[in-house]
């Protein structure tokens, strides 16, 4: 326990936390060690976090989400309840992600579908991925891009619907 600021009797942040101004944390949140917030940031209930996260001014996650080792979340992105993103997922600049099909049906909360970004994968600014969608393994998703159907791994991702450009080992300047 040396190691955790208490919170709250079930909320824990590990060592070396950076928290900003008008940063809001609910109750019940296990955070690993070097968490970082911009400004404003909303963490609502019930959410894992790993080690070396960092989450950008007014950005949003919801209940009931996990989040791996070494994400990034950029400003201004919309992280819904139940999304899941693994290790060193990679989220830019108002990313919204989604998981109601049918939002305001009287059925709408019982039937929410998480989306699952694999490790490495990375979503560019500005882009809506649907509701139980998976982006694969180290696929990247362009920049304004709706992403209607699951994105395989390795693959990049352009367009509204989003649809399969290349390979991620096809772009002569991408390197990890």
């Amino acid at each position: 326990m040396e190691h955790f600021v208490i919170i709250d009797e079930t909320a824990k942040i590990g060592k070396n936390a950076r928290i900003r101004s008008h940063t809001v944390i609910y109750p019940n949140n296990e955070i690993g060690d070097n968490f970082q917030t911009g400004h404003g940031v909303l963490l609502r209930e019930n959410n894992k976090i790993g080690d070396n996260v960092s989450i950008g001014s007014h950005a949003v996650v919801e209940h009931s989400s996990k989040i791996g080792n070494k994400v990034r979340i950029h400003s201004l992105a919309f992280i819904p309840e139940y999304t899941i993103l693994e290790d060193r997922a990679w989220i830019g600049p108002k990313v919204t992600i989604t998981n109601s099909k049918y939002p305001n049906n009287k059925f709408s909360k019982e039937k929410l579908s998480g989306v699952t970004v694999k490790e490495g994968a990375k979503i560019g600014a500005n882009s809506t991925i649907l509701p139980g969608i998976t982006i694969g393994k180290n696929a990247l998703v362009g920049a304004g891009s709706v992403v209607t159907k699951d994105v395989p791994e390795g693959k990049v991702v352009v367009g509204n619907p989003a649809k399969v450009a290349g390979d991620i080992n096809d772009i002569e300047d991408y390197k990890e």
